[in-house]
Parts: C-alpha cells; sequence; structure tokens
C-alpha cells in the first residue's frame, strides 16, 4: 500500500472506531440505570437499546445510493452531523421516550456502507483487501473498547454522560472526515460496494444464502437481547457496577485465546461449516449455563463462551456470503447482509424486553437457547462452500480486446466459475474455486 492508500484505510478505521463507540458505549450501561430513568420498563430498555438498527436497516442502503449521487464525505459528514444530535437529544432526555428518540436518530446517520465505498474509491483494487483488514480491526477494538469505557463513565459520571461521550465521538470524526480522510474527485463502478436493484430479489432468495442472512440477524439479535441480560447477571452475582469494565475486557481476551485454534481450523479446506456450527453449539451452551447458573465463575465461564461464539461467527457469515454471491454482487449482497444484521439488532432489543417485562433474566436466555438451537438445525442443510472465492482483477493490455473474446478467455482459466466484466473501468470479478485456481493464470491479464 502507498502512502495515501494507508492513510486512506487508517483514517476510515479510526472513523469507524470512534462512531461504533458512541453507539455500542451504552450497551452494557443503561440496564443497570434504568430505575434511574423515569418511564422506564424493560421492554421500553430494550427498545432505546436497539432501536438505533431499526433506522440502520432502514437507511444503511439508501445512504450508499445517495454518496454515489452526491458524494461520500458530503454523505459521511451528514450521517455524523445527525449521529450527534441523536447523542445530545438522549444526553438531554428527561424520560426513556426521549433517549429512545435520540437511539433513533442516532441510528439515521447510517454511514457504514458509504465509508466502505469510499475506501473502495481511494484504493487500489489488489491493495482493497488489506484495506479492508485494517477497517475490520477498527470495528472490533470499538466494540471491545465500548464495554469498558461505558461502564467507567457511567459510575463516576451517570448514564447521561455516555451519550456526552457518544456526541464527543462523533465531533471527532467530522474532524477525521474533513482533516484526514483524503477525497476523490473520481467514483468509479465498484461491484464489491454498489448496491444493485435488480439482482436483491435473487440475492434475498438464494438458497445458499438464507440461512447466513438468517443467522446474521439471530447473531445479533443474541447479543442485543443478550445486554438486556449481562450487566444485571454480574449485578447479580456480586460485581459491583464500577468494575463492569475489568469484567467485560477479562471475558473478551478469554474469548480470543479460545478463537485462536478455530481460527486456524476455519482457514484449513473445508472447515468452516464445521467451524460455524460448533460455535452455534458453543452459543447455545453458554444461553443455557447463564440461564440456569447464579454462580460467579459459571456466569463468567459461561460469557467467555458466548462471545467466543459471537466474535468467530462475526468473521465466518460474512466470508460465507462472499463466496456464494455471483462475481460483480458482492455490494448487493453485503448489502442485504447488512440490512438482517440490523434487523436483527432492533428484534433483540424489542423481544428481550418482552420477555424480560413478562418473565425473568433466565427466561430471556432459556428463549435465546432454542433459538440458537433452532440456528442450528438451519445451519446444518447449508451448503459447505470453502473452496469458493473471490477475484477482483485490474485488466491490463487486454482491455483493448472485444469483450466477448475476454470474457471467453477469463472463463476458459482453469478454475474460473463466473465472471463480470467492467469496461470502462478497465476491472473484472471473478469468481473461482481455490482448489482447482492458479492466480499465476491471470497473469497475462493483469495490469502490468
Amino acid at each position: 500500500m502507498n502512502s495515501q492508500e494507508m492513510r486512506a484505510a487508517a483514517s476510515i478505521a479510526a472513523l469507524f472506531l470512534v462512531r461504533m463507540l458512541g453507539l455500542f458505549a451504552i450497551l452494557p450501561v443503561l440496564p443497570l440505570f434504568a430505575d434511574d430513568v423515569p418511564g422506564s420498563t424493560p421492554l421500553l430498555v430494550g427498545i432505546a437499546l436497539g432501536i438505533y438498527g431499526l433506522s440502520q436497516a432502514a437507511l444503511q442502503i439508501p445512504m450508499g445510493l445517495l454518496s454515489d449521487r452526491f458524494g461520500r464525505k458530503l454523505i459521511v459528514a451528514l450521517g455524523l452531523l445527525v449521529f450527534i444530535v441523536g447523542s445530545i437529544v438522549a444526553s438531554w432526555a428527561e424520560d426513556i421516550y426521549g433517549i429512545i428518540l435520540g437511539r433513533l436518530l442516532q441510528g439515521c446517520g447510517a454511514i457504514a456502507s458509504t465509508l466502505f465505498a469510499l475506501v473502495s474509491d481511494l484504493t487500489r483494487v489488489e491493495q482493497r483487501s488489506k484495506a479492508m483488514a485494517i477497517i475490520g480491526i477498527g470495528i472490533a477494538g470499538s466494540f471491545a473498547l465500548s464495554l469498558v469505557i461505558g461502564p467507567l463513565l457511567a459510575s463516576y459520571f451517570g448514564y447521561a454522560s455516555v451519550f456526552v461521550f457518544s456526541a464527543v465521538t462523533g465531533c471527532v470524526g467530522l474532524l477525521l472526515v474533513w482533516a484526514v480522510i483524503p477525497s476523490t474527485s473520481v467514483m468509479r463502478t465498484n461491484l464489491n460496494t454498489a448496491v444493485v436493484a435488480e439482482k436483491f430479489r435473487e440475492i434475498l432468495f438464494h438458497p445458499s444464502l438464507v440461512a447466513v442472512n438468517l443467522g446474521v440477524m439471530i447473531l445479533h439479535y443474541l447479543l442485543m437481547s443478550g445486554f438486556l441480560v449481562f450487566p444485571l447477571l454480574l449485578q447479580q452475582v456480586g460485581v459491583d457496577p464500577a468494575s463492569h469494565s475489568g469484567h467485560y475486557l477479562g471475558v473478551l481476551l478469554a474469548s480470543a485465546v479460545v478463537m485462536a485454534p478455530f481460527v486456524w481450523l476455519s482457514d484449513r479446506q473445508g472447515q468452516s461449516k464445521i467451524v460455524m456450527l460448533l460455535m452455534i453449539l458453543c452459543m447455545t451452551g453458554s444461553l443455557v449455563g447463564l440461564g440456569a447458573n447464579e454462580r460467579y465463575l459459571i456466569v463468567m465461564a459461561s460469557m467467555v463462551l458466548f462471545f467466543t461464539g459471537f466474535n468467530m461467527l462475526e468473521v465466518l457469515l460474512p466470508a460465507h456470503v462472499s463466496r456464494v454471491v455471483a462475481a460483480g454482487s458482492r455490494g448487493t449482497g453485503m448489502g442485504v447482509y447488512s440490512t438482517c444484521q440490523y434487523t436483527g439488532t432492533f428484534l433483540g432489543g424489542l423481544v428481550g424486553g418482552l420477555i424480560l417485562a413478562n418473565g425473568d433474566l433466565a427466561d430471556v436466555m432459556y428463549v435465546n437457547g432454542a433459538v440458537c438451537l433452532c440456528w442450528f438445525l438451519l445451519t446444518l442443510g447449508m451448503q459447505n462452500l470453502s473452496n469458493i472465492e473471490s477475484r477482483t482483477l485490474k485488466l491490463g493490455s487486454a482491455i483493448g480486446r472485444p469483450a466477448h473474446e475476454l470474457l471467453d478467455a477469463l472463463s476458459s482459466v482453469n478454475g474460473v466459475l463466473d465472471v463480470v466484466l467492467i469496461e470502462e473501468d478497465g476491472v473484472a470479478y471473478l469468481k473461482v474455486d481455490g482448489t482447482r485456481f492458479d492466480d499465476n493464470d491471470l497473469g497475462r491479464f493483469a495490469e502490468q
């Protein structure tokens, strides 16, 4: 990567980090302080936590399309301004309804799809996977930091301070947009991030994607409904709220250690589905353990298992999407995937709140365990596609050939399953069988 590409990737990763910090920091806090919020009930607290997912699900794709028309940085800046306004509304709220409105507005700043498109505008095709990896580190870091920072702020300054912190992160994001992130004057067709409307139906009902899209919806349902319970469980087993930050950090570090061998195993040929099933079972067992026990060590061990499964599945599910979708349809596939993800976030707050309003902490965990078991059964029938990979090829002198000849030549390469060609940008999108494909075979087509 050259210096501009590194700057673009690092600055966009930093923007993801600070903005998602602002979204996530309230998750481990609000259930503990619900009694201090006028008008709160378990249902309304659940809605307050998850409602940002509703606005994110509704606006993620439209915001990306607007950025195609009016420019990436303008739409990102507008999204951050809406996020800041939502954070201020929530911090000034005098009751739970004001917090719900603020969280809804926070989610209306749906800029993730635009940021992914922006990083593609600012990096060369062959460097894009490195840039996405850097951004992935920023996203993972934001979640871990939010579980530490949120409880710390709330224990010293009250729950409203977490929303003030969110507004500050939005302001930092604006500084990054205008002072650090490079500008681009040309936006090229990029089917790794573009959403193609006519492909929606094909992707939505693709047999191999139904389980994955439902899976990510269930995964984020489990996460959001889980955070209605996790802070209260820690308190129930004798952990002081001021110490929750350290406990969450310990859980995440332990889960990273447990994850390591499964990361290695998932990279081996044909093993990703097996690892996926193991992680779903891992989460199922952890939820039953959290529901059945009130002992400190059992609760902590079960939370480690939960986050091991969650973090591993966060890697495996989008990788499966990228393997299944046709060449050049990744942007549409990930658009549907993200919409399902944020829908699950909203449902987690809503359904988890309903269960908690009519039952107790154990009921939420047992219901979630049953949902997780249904997910396991659904995933059993999913096609294992560990050998399917994608390639994006920047074409060289070969682009001067007639399109049909170039398509035939690329399709004839051993292991190439599908090809989409964008002539005006000199780019080809390929789906390949990794067991038969050799990247060296594309050398005669590549840009020199």
